[in-house]
């Protein structure tokens, strides 16, 4: 696309100002949210991924952990796996993204005089509804397994919204990688050699000192368990709680801040 073309959809951007961005961002949320209607299949990762994660590790591996004692392993894994919860499903943004461009969905945007940010924004909105919906069922099928909150409901929430935070900032990497890659199923390959090492090199499923040394030292600057020992702490009542909130802010901060200005501005290059 030609610098003259360019030009003309970022002088719009900047004539159509804060409320104008945000009307088109509730209007593009909302065209998002009928979409999911009218192909609920694919929110099937978000309604069944929580329960199959949950039963699988309780009872396949909860058995060979704690010394068989099931229910210290829930205590120990659920606020875990609430806190990756945001980042599993954001990662899958990037698919969805390539598939918009790939299906000739843009072509539509680039016509519309709409700040091209709102696009990204909607779809960073949308994700983070299925996010709330995930952990709510995440949450209610593992009260339903015994899982006891041994803080309070404000520590629940802030258990919640730290995921979301944390998952909200790995959607513009995401969605960075759908722009960038040539296929959707190349952005999947990808997204999932980000997620597994994260997922399982990290303090979620199992405590960081029964690995080997050379892995402790990756899950110690791993956001992932940073954000699964403040998940524990806040749901458990016990445990430090700042240092691992703080790490996750900071770790959020900085993906937003190096991630969201290269995903707007590669958005902008190809529409």
């Amino acid at each position: 696309m030609t610098t003259a073309t360019l030009a003309p959809a970022r002088a719009e951007d900047n004539r159509i100002g804060l409320a104008g961005t945000l009307r088109h961002v509730g209007a593009l949320t909302r065209r998002n949210l009928m979409r999911i209607k009218a192909d609920p299949e694919s929110m099937f990762d978000a309604v069944l991924m929580p329960i199959i994660f949950t039963v699988l590790f309780v009872y396949v591996f909860g058995g060979a952990m704690f010394a068989g004692d099931q229910d210290a392993y829930k205590q120990y894994m659920i606020p875990g796996l609430l806190g990756q919860t945001g980042m599993t499903l954001a990662l899958a943004v990037g698919t969805g993204l390539n598939s918009d461009f790939q299906t000739g969905v843009m072509d539509r945007f680039r016509t519309l005089p709409i700040g091209r940010a709102s696009v990204l924004l909607s779809k960073i909105v949308a994700e983070s509804l299925r996010a709330l919906l995930s952990s709510a069922i995440l949450l209610t099928f593992a009260f339903l397994l015994g899982f006891e909150l041994k803080s309070g409901v404000p520590e629940l929430l802030a258990a919640v919204g730290l995921s979301m935070v944390f998952g909200m900032s790995i959607v513009w990497i995401s969605m960075l990688l759908g722009m960038s890659l040539k296929s959707a199923q190349a952005v999947q390959g990808v997204s999932m050699l980000v997620l597994m090492p994260l997922q399982f090199g990290s303090s979620i499923f199992a405590p960081t000192d029964t690995m080997p040394g050379w892995l402790q030292s990756f899950t110690k600057v791993n956001p992932l368990s940073a954000l699964a020992d403040a998940s524990r702490a806040l749901l458990n009542g016990q445990g430090a709680v700042a240092h691992p909130v703080m790490i996750v802010l900071i770790w959020s901060a900085a993906a937003t801040a190096i991630f969201a200005p290269l995903a707007v501005a590669r958005f902008r290059k190809r529409v």
